[in-house]
């Protein structure tokens, strides 16, 4: 058989290559379709695998929790302050009189009671001066006695007798000054007290107004506190305030308020707050440093919760309570702290059971495993 001619025109050119070359589009297309199908089949078996394997997926194991079971609590607003014990008085004993000291009955530490002898200064000249104004006072009165008589006689006139009248009562002031001089050759303590420092000793030449000695009233000290101007409001309401001597083995003491500056005494504009101390044992030594516990507020049946089973993430608060042996996420909003408590304003209710161990190991909505419920912080032994 002939092979047929090819046609002449570009149509039947066209029609004569296409016929020719028939199977090998057929081929082409078929091989094309193939892959097609292969890619979608892959893809369908990945998604199939895939959620074959979410649907065995094993479920998290619950996670052992430790529950604390919300009551109402007393939380307190307080400051803790650093200060230091100063004696009550502070007494500069300063010369009245010039002299050379004689004898020192006392040394540095002494206690001493009010009207105890502390020096003597030598009182021969004081002796003689007296003598002397005694002496002058003396004749005084009897030259105006004398013409105290014979003025009711008529003799002598008025002003004269007035005069000797003078006369008398000035030497008996220059008598009592110099009785007065002699008694302050003994110098004695003008309070009970401790001899801070005794600057008299024996043969020294004393001017008025030298320092004797510094006597200390230490039955009674004052802890000055500086309290922050933010605080001082707060301060005002409080009558006493918990001490706490950190030399003496940390003892408590009360103090009650004395002194509140109405200004402040420094540049880091604090405010000395003074508070009385009884101190008959006279244990607690000027010097010492001091904690303050002051109590600002108090706050009655609030929500307290340690404040570790609070978490911080993402700029929100939040903690985990048990409803139905899950883990719920609830957001709070926290007030005041003490120690390691804190007040909860707003999130939380009485009754509600809080996660406090395994908190940071759950999930919103994941179950947990009870181990233990505590009714109140107490038991937690922190």
């Amino acid at each position: 058989m002939t092979k047929p001619l090819p046609p002449n025109t570009s149509r039947g050119k066209i029609v004569y290559f296409i016929w020719n070359n028939l199977p090998r589009f057929v081929l082409l297309i078929m091989i094309a379709l193939i892959f097609v199908l292969y890619d979608t089949i892959t893809e369908q078996t990945k998604i199939i695998a895939a959620k074959k394997a979410e649907e065995v997926k094993p479920e998290k194991p619950p996670v052992n929790t430790v529950l604390l079971t919300l009551a109402p609590k007393t939380i307190t607003d307080r400051i803790n302050l650093p200060g230091a014990i100063e004696p009550w008085t502070r007494l500069r004993l300063m010369a009245k009189i010039g002299g050379t000291i004689d004898e020192v009955m006392v040394t540095e530490g002494s206690h001493v009671k009010k009207g105890d002898v502390l020096a003597r200064i030598e009182d021969a000249d004081y002796r003689i001066a007296l003598d002397r104004a005694d002496a002058a006072y003396k004749l005084a009165r009897n030259d105006f006695e004398r013409d105290k008589k014979i003025y009711e006689k008529g003799v002598i006139p008025t002003a004269t007798l007035d005069t000797n009248k003078t006369a008398m009562q000035t030497a008996k002031a220059d008598y009592d000054n110099a009785k007065l001089m002699l008694s302050r050759t003994i110098v004695t303590s003008p309070m009970d007290g401790i001899i801070r420092r005794l600057d008299a000793k024996v043969g020294l030449q004393l001017a008025m107004g030298d320092p004797i000695a510094e006597i200390l009233e230490i039955d009674r000290v004052k802890a000055v506190i500086g309290i922050p101007e933010s605080d001082v409001t707060a301060v005002r309401k409080l009558t006493t305030v918990n001490l706490t001597v950190q030399a003496l083995e940390d003892r408590k003491v009360q103090g009650k308020i004395h002194f509140l500056s109405p200004a402040p005494d420094t540049t880091a504009r604090l405010y000395n707050l003074e508070l009385a101390i009884d101190n008959s044992q006279g244990e607690i030594l000027p010097g010492m440093f001091v904690r303050a516990d002051i109590v600002k507020n108090r706050h009655e049946n609030s929500i307290v919760i340690p404040f570790y089973s609070v978490i911080s993430r993402n700029d929100e608060q939040y903690v985990y309570v048990e409803e139905n042996g899950l883990s719920i996420k609830k957001n709070v909003s926290l007030g005041i702290m003490e120690n390691w408590m804190v007040q909860v304003i707003d999130g939380l209710s009485v009754g509600e059971n809080l996660v406090v161990e395994g908190h940071r190991d759950v999930e919103n909505g994941q179950k947990i495993n009870v181990i233990k419920t505590l009714n109140s912080m107490e038991d937690m032994g922190l």
